[in-house]
């Protein structure tokens, strides 16, 4: 599981809930101007000092990009929710086949409005994300079909019939009478970001560690401190995948996540990625924590269903 010892105190300073412990997150703050008028400044906290905090603002350009703020003119000020991806709206379906990207061999077949996904082993396992009917939406070819579908197409592969729904979907309720029921592990939150969003917020965050980064074509893997940290980063389009963020037991807390999660989403955006997407399991209470505070947002919840 990620670390998550970034700055994360819970002492307030003044009259606010400010202190050292908002780096790194998207705060908004009331000040006092020269000739003692309030002003409010909206965006991410990147340092906090003796006298003065400086804030890199949200706005279009020419608006955006950092201001400091003397403490003694705080009046108020409170961490805020992060901003949400300019691709929130984007089906889950749609988030959902990127995934694709991660792996070099997948092979798809379509099932009316579904899509069958098989993949050889990564890792040394099978993933259930690459060996799932993707199944976020009506089938449009008649339930007892699709269901009939999933069940040849993997049974063939001599494999385990699995779905991947939007948890709560109608799609799950429907394929239950069918035969198809929760695995009962596995729910994982589909996460976004903007890159360039995240990206500020981590730089501010992440411990100055040397990092080693491989790329091929398409993809980077990150390791940090000799391999106690690593991560994998997969473009897909200007979608950013990541996946694999693994710190060992011994080396945590040291802000390791964060500087993995750094030099991912800056390779990224040196490719023209504008959106970053992962998938935490919903029980991975640390790692959901971490990713939160530099501005993912669950855009869906995943659920497999097994054949039974």
């Amino acid at each position: 599981m990620p670390d998550t010892s970034e700055p994360h105190a819970s002492e307030t300073t003044g009259r606010h809930a400010l202190g050292p412990h908002v780096v790194g997150q998207r705060v908004v703050v009331r000040h006092l101007l020269p000739d003692g008028r309030a002003t409010d400044v909206l965006g991410t906290c990147t340092s906090w000092g003796t006298d003065s905090l400086t804030i890199d603002r949200d706005g279009p350009p020419g608006q955006a990009g950092p201001v400091v703020i003397a403490l003694a003119d705080v009046v108020t000020g409170k961490p805020v929710p992060p901003r949400a991806s300019v691709r929130s709206r984007v089906p889950a379906q749609e988030v959902e086949e990127h995934v694709a990207a991660l792996w070099a061999s997948v092979t798809t077949e379509p099932l009316g409005r579904w899509l069958l996904r098989a993949s050889p082993p990564h890792g040394g396992r099978l993933r259930r994300r690459g060996n799932s009917a993707l199944a976020m939406r009506e089938p449009g070819i008649g339930w007892a079909d699709a269901a009939f579908g999933v069940r040849r197409f993997y049974e063939e592969l001599e494999q385990t019939p699995l779905v991947q729904v939007q948890r709560g979907s109608d799609v799950e309720q429907t394929l239950a009478p069918l035969g198809f029921t929760p695995m009962g592990d596995g729910d994982a939150h589909a996460q976004l970001a903007s890159v360039a969003r995240a990206l500020r917020s981590v730089r501010a965050a992440a411990a100055d560690v040397p990092a080693t980064l491989d790329e091929r074509p398409g993809s980077a893997t990150v390791s940090l401190a000799s391999g106690a940290a690593t991560g994998r980063g997969v473009l897909s389009g200007d979608w950013l995948l990541v996946e694999s963020v693994v710190v060992d037991a011994a080396e945590r807390r040291r802000g390791l996540a964060t500087a993995v999660l750094a030099e991912l989403l800056d390779w990224g955006a040196s490719l023209g990625a504008t959106t970053a997407l992962l998938h935490v399991e919903t029980d991975n209470e640390g790692a959901i924590a971490l990713y939160e505070r530099h501005g993912f947002v669950t855009h869906h919840t995943n659920r497999y269903l097994v054949a039974s």
